[in-house]
């Protein structure tokens, strides 16, 4: 299962840049990946993993602006198709082979 979180928030003010960056910041170090600026996926092992995800984002969300959260199973992520760009150029986990749950 993937969650792809896509995420909108303001930066017009020093205070707004510096939550954009620890948002960011936090997608990183929980294991999301970027796939576009402001859309970043993480891979979970089941139903109960993906809502301890989005229970932590919750936390770490700014206070304004907008951040939504999908789930979509591996084969409904698996048939995403790529009009333009390369998929090479992404380090992206595309499978669950050799997952290893800490």
């Amino acid at each position: 299962m993937r969650l792809i979180v896509f995420f909108d928030l303001p930066v017009e003010t020093a205070v707004q840049k510096k939550q954009y960056r620890q948002f960011r910041k936090f997608l990183n170090q929980d294991g999301y990946l970027m796939l576009q600026e402001s859309v970043y996926a993480k891979l979970v092992i089941n139903e109960g993993a993906a809502g301890a995800a989005v229970m932590r984002l919750r936390k770490h969300c700014p206070q304004s602006g907008l951040i939504q959260v999908l789930k979509v199973t591996e084969k409904q992520f698996s048939t995403m198709e790529y009009i333009t760009g390369n998929r090479d150029r992404y380090d992206e986990v595309d499978t669950m082979e050799e997952f290893l749950v800490l």
